[in-house]
């Protein structure tokens, strides 16, 4: 039965492209550390479209963190570019892809953007 890791990873696979401009290209390695060792899950992004591997290749962003501080962010419950500023992720390369890498995650449970907020009526927030 596949965790919360492979749910996410699955997910962005079938539709992470459409969260991205279609100008995206680059790649991210994620090694997430647990008590047996550490998974490494390779993300390649070509022109938005993302493609998913279990592999530790080279990638022009490599992000390190705790599997289950992962599942957090695949949650929603955590937000990748907090999570890196916190030291609760690190990085090697280019930064940039934190940013994108962010973009693939779901938004916090009862986040609302900030422009549909002055459209709630009173009393309903």
């Amino acid at each position: 039965m596949p965790g919360v890791t492979e749910e996410f990873f699955d997910e962005i696979s079938r539709h992470g492209g459409q969260r991205l401009a279609r100008k995206t290209n680059g790649t991210i390695r994620l090694e997430l550390e647990h008590d047996h060792g550490v998974d490494h899950w390779f993300i390649a992004i070509t022109n938005g479209t993302v493609e998913v591997f279990r592999d530790e290749r080279d990638a022009d962003t490599v992000l390190r963190t705790t599997r289950a501080f992962f599942e957090r962010m695949a949650s929603g419950e955590a937000n990748p570019l907090s999570a890196w500023m916190r030291n609760d992720i690190t990085s090697e390369g280019e930064f940039r892809f934190i940013v994108v890498l962010e973009r693939l995650f779901p938004t916090p449970r009862g986040a609302r953007h900030p422009r549909a907020v002055p459209r709630v009526p009173a009393g309903s927030r």
